[in-house]
């Protein structure tokens, strides 16, 4: 033990550290350069990337655009977080927590900023009353699930995904600790699918969508490739649930969009019609 960190009376910054995405992290907030953002013809115009957080927001357009929402034409703009794209003004002006995604809606009498990924399903569950109960009482259940997944995901993300994936060296203690509270997440929503279809019942909600774009994509092998090391084939009803939801066309094209890796396919770097996913993917372009 007398080789173990012993931390300064005030910690001070002197160097970046943390691994793959060391340069995305700073203890201040506010801007780095000035750079403002493109607006595009629709009412909303959205700034991500496909991370978990941002596939929330564009698989929820096109979700509503799916039910026949035609008011929910969206552009949307890639942030890349490597970049620095977040520490633009123009996009701290929106989110001044320089975190993806961020939303301007301008359908009111004046622009309206959107910011955290479950503000801004909630925003638009609202606005187009479209995947959320009326049911006093299934909205509640659909509410209290959606902030589960708020407070519950950083610990799957900066937690799990980052001293199992990131971090510059592999650290036993934060490991088993983080590896414990992930498959225990994972076995609360085993249980509570157990006796429902979704998350909070038996209706699609934005609850699906928040918690789909994490958990869904971690027990489908698709996030820090820890499938194995989680044995998530023993979670049998989240592999039921996240193979029903990864089925519906709305959250594959959703997926795309913002998508700057994996296959070309795959990739909508912008989206600003529905004709994009037909034309405009990254193996479309390189034709």
């Amino acid at each position: 033990m007398s080789d173990s960190y012993q931390p300064p009376k005030v910690w001070k910054w002197e160097n970046e550290s943390g691994g793959k995405f060391a340069s995305t992290n700073r203890p201040i907030a506010g801007p780095t350069h000035d750079k403002e953002l493109p607006v595009g013809e629709h009412p909303f115009q959205l700034y991500s990337m496909a991370t978990p957080n941002g596939v929330k927001a564009t698989i929820m357009f096109e979700e509503l655009l799916a039910l026949g929402h035609k008011g929910a034409e969206y552009d949307a703009w890639p942030i890349r977080i490597g970049d620095g794209d977040q520490f633009g003004s123009g996009f701290v002006a929106i989110n001044p927590n320089s975190k993806i995604p961020a939303l301007v809606d301008n359908t009111g009498d004046a622009p309206l900023r959107v910011f955290e990924s479950g503000s801004i399903l909630l925003h638009l569950a609202d606005k187009f009353g479209a995947l959320m109960p009326k049911d006093p009482a299934q909205r509640v259940e659909v509410m209290n699930w959606l902030f589960w997944q708020m407070g519950s995901a950083p610990y799957l993300g900066g937690g799990f995904g980052h001293f199992y994936n990131y971090a510059p060296e592999k650290l036993e203690y934060p490991i088993n600790r983080f590896t414990m509270e992930t498959k225990r997440q994972l076995d609360v929503l085993d249980r509570q699918l157990a006796d429902n279809a979704y998350i909070a019942g038996d209706e699609y909600t934005i609850a699906d969508i928040a918690i789909y774009a994490w958990y869904g994509s971690l027990v489908e092998g698709k996030l820090y490739d820890a499938a194995e090391f989680l044995a998530v084939q023993d979670y049998t009803h989240v592999q039921r649930w996240a193979k029903s939801i990864a089925e519906r066309p709305a959250v594959k094209r959703g997926r795309m969009v913002n998508r700057f890796w994996g296959e070309p396919e795959e990739q909508l770097i912008e989206r600003h019609s529905a004709s994009d996913f037909e034309t405009n993917t990254e193996d479309k372009r390189a034709q």
